[in-house]
């Protein structure tokens, strides 16, 4: 119940904003939005009959910025940081992103945190980079020196390794089973756990469907993309290609 509620939410918010896009003629911005609330972006620029535009940053960015707008030829507010720690080990993701959260920073200003083998960058709305850089110094017991780039980086977009195999059935819980080489038990154990998202909408349902182009999340595991869902095999079985992303780029 609660998802539906700040779904909900954040649909309302989200259709003002369009309705004051369309009402006004000016451009206007959201914070960071997650995938499916993006989808929500999509829905209210439809109802309110204006265009909507995405920026994440780079190339593939998972969490974007939304701008509702006739044209919108300007950089988005957006601005990246550059993370280094000379001499130590890297951070993860969470290291980094609960060191950005303890400062007091909400969700919705910082966007994807994409940690490379020696630096990583952290996209931010452009008002919020300044501060975050004086006063982020460490992410987990990793040391870090902070710098606001003076523009974007150009980011390879992620790459997946391709799985091609068979399931019993497009539920979750099988294609979960085949995307990272679990036991049908541990895939429902993790659903039921709640760390699996589906389209980007946290699921309980070890039966819910899976859909060709469905999008499945593993909070510890990644992330797959099904691809293609094939014609039935003579022991009924599902032929799938599965697109694996590794946890370690993103969160």
């Amino acid at each position: 119940m609660r998802g539906e509620e700040d779904a909900a939410q954040a649909a309302k918010r989200l259709e003002e904003l369009a309705a004051r896009a369309q009402r006004t003629g000016a451009p206007c911005f959201t914070g960071f939005l997650s995938p499916a609330e993006a989808d929500l972006a999509r829905i209210a620029a439809q109802r309110q009959r204006v265009d909507v535009l995405l920026e994440g940053g780079y190339e593939g960015a998972e969490r974007c910025v939304a701008c509702f707008a006739g044209e919108w030829e300007e950089p988005f507010p957006i601005a990246a940081l550059l993370l280094e720690w000379p001499h130590q080990s890297a951070p993860g993701h969470r290291d980094v992103l609960g060191a950005v959260m303890g400062l007091g920073v909400k969700r919705e200003c910082v966007g994807d945190i994409v940690v490379l083998q020696e630096r990583a960058y952290l996209f931010a709305q452009q008002r919020m980079a300044e501060h975050i850089a004086a006063v982020l110094d460490s992410a987990g017991r990793t040391k870090l020196r902070v710098s606001v780039l003076d523009e974007l980086p150009r980011l390879e977009p992620p790459k997946g390794a391709e799985l091609r195999g068979t399931v019993s059935s497009m539920r979750l819980d099988a294609v979960l089973s085949e995307g990272f080489g679990l036991s049908r038990a541990n895939a429902a154990e993790l659903i039921a756990a709640g760390r699996v998202k589906l389209c980007h909408v946290p699921t309980i349902r070890a039966d819910a469907r899976v859909k060709q182009g469905a999008a499945i999340s593993t909070r510890g595991y990644g992330r797959l993309m099904v691809e293609e869902i094939g014609a039935p095999t003579r022991k009924g079985r599902l032929p799938v290609l599965l697109i694996r992303y590794g946890e370690s780029r993103k969160h």
